[in-house]
């Protein structure tokens, strides 16, 4: 059985990278649009790992990680911040909020095939 990925992000584009990227590698991707959309997703179901980006209309990635965090489901599900962020203070924002692991745009796919196989066990 595919290990399931929910990957958030307001851009296409980069939804598409890295669902290609991931999908690549034999995991199921599920895509939603921004943090309300991404918890929409969380249907109870079993996800193995989340990527978000922080800035997003509706609900940014960081709150988005709050409310999931607060979900007895997927309070150990780790979550990548795959971001333009680079500031401190959100970085730790993130951290506090839950985020295991935090990746500057543009990046290349392949860090992040290596960061989500370093995250997911196998």
């Amino acid at each position: 059985m595919a290990k399931r990925i929910l990957i958030v992000d307001d851009s296409d584009s980069i939804r598409n990278v890295v669902g290609i990227a991931l999908r690549g590698e034999g995991y199921e991707v599920i895509e939603a649009k921004d943090g309300v959309d991404g918890l929409s997703k969380l249907d109870g179901s079993k996800f193995h790992l989340i990527i978000s980006d922080v800035n997003m209309p509706n609900m940014d990635g960081i709150s988005m990680v709050k409310e999931l965090k607060a979900q007895s489901e997927y309070r150990f599900t780790p979550v990548i911040m795959l971001t333009t962020e680079t500031e401190d203070g959100k970085k730790q924002q993130g951290k506090e909020a839950g985020v295991k692991a935090w990746m500057v745009k543009p990046f290349q796919p392949q860090q992040m095939i290596d960061a989500v196989s370093k995250l997911i066990l196998a």
